[in-house]
């Protein structure tokens, strides 16, 4: 166990008042977070990373290539060329945050406002079976959706400008 530190008195406390060279040198000093993550938590975060990041990237084929299917989801939204190809560069960029480890917390919250426009346009304008898939695309966006989650709230410490409102 750690012994506590003896603190001086606050009549004795200097303020750190660092010089331009200083502050120079510290601004280019690379800084490493610690891997705070238990052997579980890593297994589960690279699980759900490739899951959803595999998901993303297979559904990328159809919605640039212009498949039926595709086409189909949009128009019946109205989005359609523009939408699909802009969903499709947002799915894009989650998976590779997803299976990048720094970017991983924007990989997050990328997958996770992605599949929630999914979810909600299957709500809304789609019905939970497309064309006949029998709720497939819909079962595959709630499993992306509750992978994108789990990363994005076991890398919320690394979000910039997160505030914790509690600790759980």
């Amino acid at each position: 166990m750690k012994q506590a530190r003896h603190l001086e008195k606050l009549e004795h406390f200097k303020a750190w008042n660092p010089s331009a060279a200083e502050l120079v040198e510290a601004a280019q000093r690379e800084y490493e977070p610690a891997d705070t993550f238990t052997r579980r938590q890593r297994i589960l975060i690279w699980t759900c990373s490739l899951v959803a990041a595999g998901i993303m990237i297979e559904t990328l084929f159809f919605k640039f290539t212009a498949a039926p299917e595709s086409v189909y989801i949009f128009k019946r939204m109205g989005t359609e060329p523009w939408m699909r190809w802009v969903q499709g560069v947002w799915e894009l960029l989650a998976s590779i945050g997803l299976l990048w480890p720094r970017l991983r917390w924007a990989g997050g919250i990328l997958t996770t406002g992605a599949m929630a426009a999914a979810i909600l346009s299957h709500v809304t304008w789609l019905g939970f079976s497309v064309q006949g898939d029998h709720g497939l695309l819909f079962g595959m966006a709630v499993v992306t959706f509750t992978c994108g989650v789990t990363v994005m709230l076991l890398h919320r410490d690394l979000i910039p400008n997160y505030v914790a409102m509690s600790r759980w």
